[in-house]
């Protein structure tokens, strides 16, 4: 199979001991993309180094996650902007709204959401959006900032199918990951009813590792078992949804170059 990872984070520490071996792993299992979301300002060194000793594999990508928007977050971005004034970078992520981990800074990440669109849109480039516990919210910015020419992926989708088709209606793509394989995971009832080409996959390495690995270390090496499961919910088979999601994500990803 030929696929892209449009989200992994392979530079983490949890690979520290094994990452060559992994990479391996991963060029076997038929992924020839991956796509790198960034966290923080202490993220980029690593991710950076990623894409240097695996230049025909990892593609970075410039952004703060929301969990990472603390008192210090105009600084980080001010960081961050300047690295994407620098050099390419193929989307502006992974940037967003989380309502689960804490509430604390809810209203700093949305000025920092807001102000990440502004780059995408500055650059034309896409956006890899994180919207744990906060689908609705996160629609709406989307929807208060767009000019018609953004677009982006929705990571990790979990949501149901009135937010899948909002989404889709907003140009956006739905990243689909190890959730998807989960007993009651919920995609099962949102999937058959959307179309592959609003589809891409991913993994979110080191996490959410889809089943029979769940709870264990994820890897991109496991992007295959989530191709399988889309293809069972959409009655295609696993070398269709991989074609299919490639040509998605290399659509979206169609203006990055090194």
């Amino acid at each position: 199979m030929n696929l892209i990872e449009t989200h992994a984070h392979i530079y983490s520490s949890k690979f520290d001991s094994d990452r060559d071996a992994v990479i391996e792993e991963i060029r076997a299992a038929g992924v020839e993309k991956l796509y790198m979301p960034n966290v923080d300002v202490e993220t980029i060194p690593r991710m950076l180094e990623c894409e240097e000793k695996y230049p025909d594999l990892c593609i970075s990508m410039m952004g703060l996650h929301p969990c990472d928007v603390k008192e210090d977050f105009e600084s980080q971005l001010e960081i961050m902007k300047g690295w994407l004034d620098k050099r390419p970078f193929a989307a502006v992520g992974e940037i967003g709204l989380d309502l689960y981990w804490d509430k604390t800074f809810f209203e700093q990440q949305k000025l920092a959401l807001i102000e990440q669109i502004s780059w995408a849109k500055e650059k034309e480039l896409p956006i890899v959006i994180h919207c744990r516990d906060s689908m609705d919210e996160t629609i709406e910015i989307i929807r208060e900032e767009h000019n018609g020419k953004l677009k982006g992926i929705f990571h990790c989708f979990t949501g149901n199918l009135v937010q899948a088709n909002q989404i889709i209606e907003m140009g956006f793509l739905l990243g689909i990951g190890g959730v998807s394989t989960y007993k009651n995971g919920g995609l099962d009832k949102v999937l058959p009813h959307i179309g592959i080409e609003n589809l891409v996959l991913e993994t979110d390495a080191p996490y959410l590792a889809p089943v029979p690995f769940r709870g264990k270390r994820n890897t991109p090496a496991y992007l295959p078992y989530i191709a399988e499961r889309v293809g069972d919910l959409l009655s295609m088979s696993k070398e269709s949804v991989a074609m299919k999601t490639k040509e998605n994500a290399l659509g979206l990803f169609k203006d990055y170059q090194l």
